[in-house]
């Protein structure tokens, strides 16, 4: 009964300072401020204030929220241990020894054949990619 007073009377303050603010020429933010002072008394109306109340001071929903707690507990866990096995396995797979993956690397692909291969650019290496920028600097005079 005493939550459902304090409630109205938030709710009653709050569309009050939504008609001063509408007063005042500033519909958009006295529309916002309406808008969440009706919450309270929304909730007193659909009776879940009641509901927050029984189950703030119910021993039992307590014990509820630790159980549920736990089990939340126990599925993170399991899938941070589901994650490092994961990790673990495609570190192995990825250690594999060369001479396994190789066969499968040599064969060419269908309708390449031995014509027309052409090596593959080499990739640049650390020294040349900071030769471009010292070439810029020296060109400011840097």
């Amino acid at each position: 009964m005493l939550a459902e007073t304090i409630f109205s009377a938030v709710s009653v303050a709050g569309l009050g300072i939504a008609a001063i603010t509408a007063y005042r020429k500033r519909f958009l933010a006295a529309t916002r401020i309406a808008a969440y002072s009706l919450v309270p008394i929304g909730l007193v109306m659909t009776g879940a204030v009641e509901w927050a109340f029984d189950t703030a001071f119910s021993p039992t929903a307590w014990a509820g929220f630790g159980v549920l707690g736990a089990a939340w507990l126990l599925f993170m866990s399991t899938r941070a241990v589901d994650r490092r096995r994961k990790g673990r396995t495609e570190a192995t797979e990825g250690a594999r020894p060369d001479s396994v993956a190789a066969p499968a690397a040599s064969a060419p692909a269908l309708g390449q054949g031995q014509r027309g291969t052409t090596p593959k650019p080499q990739a640049k290496q650390a020294g040349d990619d900071f030769s471009d920028i010292e070439a810029i600097l020296k060109k400011h005079g840097i």
